[in-house]
C-alpha cells in the first residue's frame, strides 16, 4: 500500500481526488491538505510514498513546495493551468494532470507511480522487476559513450546544476553525465549512499575522516557537510561509533 497526500485549495478538487483515491486499491490516503504549508506538516511527521499536488495556490505554490524539500516523495501535479508542464517536469514530476480530469486519466498517472514504487523496492532489496539479481552497476552516458560503472567503486557524486559528476576509485578523472542529482540518489541504495550536501552525494563505505563539517577520503579530497544534512549524517555516525563509555 501507497501512502499519498492531496493537496489543492480548492475544497471541491480536493473532494473528487479523495474519491478517486478511495477507488485505487494500492493507495491510502493520508491526509487531504488545503494548503501547501499543510502539507509540509504532514511531510515532516512521516514518510509518505506520492503527493498529489496543485500548483496554483496562495501563499506558497506547488512549485515551491517541492523545491523546499530536501527529500520529496513522488509528484504528480494537478493544475489547471499547462503552462506550469514543463516547470513541473524539471522537477522530476512522474506526471502532469490538467484539470478537469477523469478517474482513467487520474488512474493512469497512478498506474505510472505504482510502477516506480515497485520497481525502487526491489532495486533496493537487490532484485530486478523480473525477480532476478540485479548486477551492481549502473550504466551512464559520458561524451557520446556508455560508461559501465561498479556501484561499489562509487566514492561521491558532485551535483553540477543539469550534470553530475561521479567520482569512481581508481580513476584520475570524474565521470561527467547529463543527470540530475535526485536521478542518480534513486538509482543507488539508500544503504550505501547518504545525501551529506546538496550537491554531494557520498559512499558511506569510502569515508577516512569525519573532521568538523567535512568528510575526508583517502586522496586528502573533502566533501562540505551542509546544514540540512548533517543532522542524519552524524546519527549514522552515532550509530557506529565505538567510544562510548558503558
Amino acid at each position: 500500500m501507497m501512502k499519498c497526500i492531496i493537496v489543492d485549495d480548492e475544497p471541491l478538487a480536493l473532494v473528487q481526488l479523495q474519491k478517486y483515491v478511495e477507488r485505487v486499491p494500492f493507495l491510502q490516503c493520508v491526509k487531504a491538505c488545503s494548503s501547501a504549508s499543510e502539507a509540509m506538516e504532514v511531510l515532516s511527521g512521516q514518510e509518505i510514498d506520492v503527493m498529489f499536488l496543485d500548483i496554483n495556490m496562495p501563499d506558497i505554490n506547488g512549485l515551491q513546495l517541492v523545491r523546499s524539500l530536501v527529500n520529496s516523495p513522488m509528484v504528480v501535479f494537478t493544475t489547471a493551468y499547462s503552462e506550469y508542464a514543463i516547470e513541473g517536469f524539471k522537477l522530476d514530476a512522474i506526471d502532469y494532470l490538467l484539470k478537469p480530469f477523469s478517474f482513467e486519466q487520474f488512474m493512469k498517472a497512478a498506474n505510472k507511480v505504482h510502477e516506480i514504487y515497485t520497481l525502487r523496492h526491489k532495486a533496493a532489496q537487490g532484485y530486478s522487476e523480473d525477480g532476478t539479481m540485479l548486477d551492481d552497476c549502473l550504466y551512464v552516458k559520458s561524451d557520446y559513450r556508455m560508461l559501465r560503472i561498479p556501484i561499489s567503486k562509487i566514492k561521491y557524486v558532485e551535483s553540477m546544476s543539469e550534470y553530475v559528476r561521479i567520482y569512481v576509485e581508481g580513476h584520475s578523472k570524474a565521470v561527467v553525465s547529463l543527470m540530475s542529482m535526485k536521478k542518480i540518489e534513486e538509482f543507488l541504495p539508500s544503504q550505501l549512499f547518504m545525501r551529506v550536501h546538496r550537491s554531494y552525494l557520498v559512499n558511506l563505505n569510502k569515508i577516512i575522516e569525519v573532521s568538523r563539517m567535512r568528510i575526508v577520503y583517502d586522496d586528502g579530497v573533502f566533501v562540505p557537510i551542509g546544514d540540512m544534512y548533517k543532522d542524519k549524517f552524524f546519527e549514522y555516525v552515532e550509530k557506529h561509533f565505538v567510544g562510548k563509555n558503558s
